[in-house]
């Protein structure tokens, strides 16, 4: 037990509490003699390298070439993503891939290169293959983003003494591997999921396995609880994205490259991808970052689009006394003139922590209360934790017994957890009989009145004294027929519930899109919803952390997130309270909570002055929610994030690739949080452009960095120049904002309109906007009527 383990052991102990902790050891022991009986060693293992080419054979989009102890297939989609396999790895199956594998680009060709390589031929990119097995993506003009060196095997020796004709192991051994990657000296690596350090990752090493921090993290802790094998890597000869389909547990080790390094020779950047098992293949998709995205969101399906109530302002806490008291917290926000979208329940509305129960005595009339609530605009969320208490009687577990629907182990057993309601049994999501019975268990949410789920505890979580807090590797999964264990099912439990959760909404609620969001998941979620932060510390740095998650999680293609505001673990100060809560008026998911004894989140707990400027951010998001729900539609259909970093237009400037402490909305608006104590002025980096204060209407020209005011009051957010953004007017109707555009330059905007929480799609309207004659001239693209009131800002900045 290293450091970091025996910190999260102390402080799932201490959260848990006595009781739970002692069936916790328990637990941990049972895990460790189930892995140690299932995982015995069989003798050493064997080297391997593919070795040198020996012939290929043309396929269509590509080709398969042989190495004397390996093979490599590569492909090229019709939309320029690159898929490699290694050993006979074919792009399916996949939990992350959208339905069918993306079809093959027609036009791309497998030739001989010189030096007894290869290279696959198209129009959108170039793949070199040399003759021991490295690998080159480059772009059509032979730019290189990306160099794979030859990996390495470690073979299981029970399987390495019978061999395929080109060499590799055959048997059901398992294979270590390792892939060296190289890229430009000056990269800036991104994504790898949920990650409390960035959003730009540091030279270090990054787990990939789901896990519990086992209390409230910190940017130190990794991994958290949504990791992804993705990453996005910026450099001036281009951005990449690459992801590795292996859901197995891996380390990822980053090292940027360095420009004139010693001799004046460049150092390059480097990523070493070290996997426990499982196959050796990944996509590649190269391009600007919006054209990144769009390719990742066709190949791993369009982010799922919230009903539009989950734009607005959503209130949670654990420790609701009851009924009532929701009532008079919700009351509290009405009083006030506060705009309040939701309450979310947690465990503490369950009966006895049990999920899909009600504890009747705090909650004597839950439907009642929904529909109270459903009636002054508020919704209702509800927690839901995949483990179920193991006890006869309990109607979720005989019915999932009857149903054969829990993990089971090596020796057909039903695998046993600790988690809030005690011992707990796990049902198998990677089952689609499983996922059919536990979606239709949301019957019980919707008819007590809750309108969205929040997954929690998914990773999945066992409370553990010592050792992994999660369920033993050798745990048996049917992983959708194929059979296999937690090692490869682990890393997608939270995906496949994500997916039990919200096809059972649908055939549930077939008229109206789910809101669900989840802690954990894998490549995929969007499919199915959002995430959040998870339990992050109350502090400072817990701040700064919200936003690394964000933006982190938007470039894997995760565009619903954001944090509990005020951090989970502990009572903010008013100050901190107050500038997290401006952040997060400004994030997707606008949610404050907080943990049992952590105080409570109302902006009006927090004094007089907190209470005006956080009814000030709350009026400026209803303002802002047309622009939330167009961005949101831009999200199911582009793939691009609400939040971005602030060199989403301008890769290649490097002085925007550093900065981490400000961030795009959409393309329209730069937001600058405050992330530190005390500070009423800060620094902004921006990108090319005219930039207009939209609290003082002051107008900057960028590239470069200005200082802006920062008041208590307000945190600073500029507009492009020439943006037309959707916004809310007091009629509740919808007007274009016009941010006045440099002269002679055209600016523009994208307006979707709402049309219900329903499946019905939208038009996209397109408007431009220039200045002619000093005044400002609005059009909407294809002609016709702009067909909404313009209201012109900045002509005075």
């Amino acid at each position: 037990m290293d450091g970091r383990e025996l910190v999260r052991s102390v402080r799932m102990v201490r959260a848990v509490g006595p009781a739970q902790g002692l069936r916790s050891v328990r637990t941990a022991w049972r895990r460790r003699r189930a892995d140690a009986r299932a995982f015995a060693r069989q003798g050493g293992e064997r080297a391997r390298v593919p070795g040198a080419a020996s012939g290929a054979e043309p396929q269509p989009g590509g080709g398969l070439i042989h190495f004397a102890r390996s093979s490599l297939r590569v492909r090229v989609a019709s939309g320029g993503a690159v898929f490699c396999g290694w050993d006979g790895a074919e792009p399916e199956p996949s939990y992350a891939l959208a339905g069918a594998c993306p079809e093959v680009d027609p036009r791309a060709v497998l030739e001989p290169d010189t030096e007894g390589g290869w290279r696959v031929v198209s129009e959108r990119v170039l793949v070199t293959v040399s003759r021991h097995g490295a690998v080159e993506v480059r772009t059509p003009g032979g730019v290189t983003l990306r160099r794979e060196l030859p990996p390495r095997w470690w073979d299981a020796a029970d399987t390495a003494g019978d061999t395929a004709a080109d060499g590799r192991p055959e048997g059901g051994g398992v294979s270590r591997w390792v892939q060296r990657s190289e890229v430009g000296a000056d990269a800036r690596f991104f994504g790898l999921g949920g990650r409390a350090h960035g959003p730009r990752l540091r030279d270090g090493v990054y787990r990939l396995w789901n896990t519990d921090p086992g209390g409230a993290f910190v940017p130190g802790d990794d991994p958290l609880s949504l990791t992804m094998p993705v990453q996005m890597v910026v450099a001036d000869a281009g951005t990449h994205l690459v992801f590795h389909d292996n859901s197995w547990d891996g380390r990822v080790t980053l090292r940027e490259g360095a420009e004139g390094a010693g001799s004046g020779h460049d150092r390059p950047g480097t990523c070493e991808l070290r996997m426990d098992g499982g196959p050796l293949r990944y996509w590649v998709l190269l391009g600007a970052p919006a054209r990144v995205l769009l390719g990742w969101s066709a190949l791993t399906g369009a982010p799922a689009l919230p009903p539009r109530w989950a734009l607005g302002y959503q209130h949670a806490r654990w420790g609701f006394g009851g009924q009532d008291e929701v009532r008079r917290v919700v009351a509290g926000y009405r009083e006030r003139g506060l705009p309040l979208s939701a309450v979310h329940l947690d465990i503490d509305h369950y009966d006895r922590r049990r999920v899909f129960t009600v504890d009747r005595d705090r909650y004597p009339d839950l439907p009642g209360l929904a529909r109270e609530l459903r009636a002054e605009g508020v919704r209702l969320v509800s927690i839901v934790d995949p483990a179920v208490k193991a006890a006869p009687g309990d109607a979720v577990y005989e019915g999932g017994a009857a149903a054969d629907a829990f993990v089971r182990d090596a020796r057909g057993r039903e695998v046993r957890g600790v988690v809030w309601p005690g011992e707990s049994v796990y049902p198998d999501f990677t089952d689609a009989r499983v996922r059919k019975w536990w979606g239709a268990l949301y019957a019980e949410r919707l008819g007590q009145g809750f309108a969205g789920v929040w997954h929690d505890m998914n990773e999945p979580v066992s409370f553990a004294a010592f050792g992994e807090p999660t369920l033993p590797r050798s745990a048996r999964h049917a992983l959708e027929g194929r059979g296999g264990d937690h090692r490869e099912g682990h890393n997608v439990y939270g995906l496949a519930m994500a997916r039990a959760g919200y096809e059972g909404l649908c055939e549930l609620r077939p008229e109206e899109r789910p809101f669900l969001f989840s802690r954990s998941g894998w490549a995929g979620l969007q499919r199915y919803g959002g995430t959040w932060s998870g339990d992050v510390a109350t502090g400072w740095p817990g701040l700064r952390a919200s936003l690394s998650l964000v933006l982190g999680l938007g470039l894997c293609g995760v565009p619903y997130s954001g944090p509990d505001i005020g951090g989970f673990s502990a009572q903010p100060s008013r100050e901190l309270y107050l500038r997290w809560f401006q952040l997060g008026a400004y994030l997707p998911l606008f949610r404050t909570h907080s943990a049992l004894g952590a105080g409570r989140r109302e902006p009006w707990e927090y004094g007089s002055e907190v209470l005006e400027h956080a009814r000030t951010a709350l009026r400026g998001r209803e303002r802002l929610l047309p622009y939330f729900h167009t961005l949101g539609q831009l999200a199911r259909l582009t793939g691009a994030p609400y939040v971005r970093p602030v060199w989403w237009n301008a890769p290649r400037d490097r002085g925007l690739r550093n900065c981490e402490d400000a961030f795009l909305l959409g393309d329209g608006l730069l937001v600058a949080p405050v992330l530190e104590g005390g500070v009423t002025r800060r620094s902004v980096r921006l990108p090319r452009g005219r930039w207009y204060d939209t609290a003082t209407g002051r107008a900057y020209e960028g590239p470069g960095q200005v200082v802006v005011d920062a008041p208590l009051s307000r945190i600073p957010v500029l507009a492009r120049a020439g943006a037309v953004l959707p916004v809310a007017d007091a009629d509740g109707g919808t007007v274009l904002e016009v941010w006045a555009p440099a002269a002679g330059r055209l600016g523009g905007g994208v307006v979707v309109p709402d049309v219900g929480d329903g499946w019905r799609r939208p038009e996209v309207e397109r408007f431009t906007s220039r200045l002619e004659g000093g005044a400002v001239v609005v059009e909407r693209q294809g002609g016709g009527a702009v067909g909404y009131r313009v209201r012109v800002r900045g002509l005075d900045g």
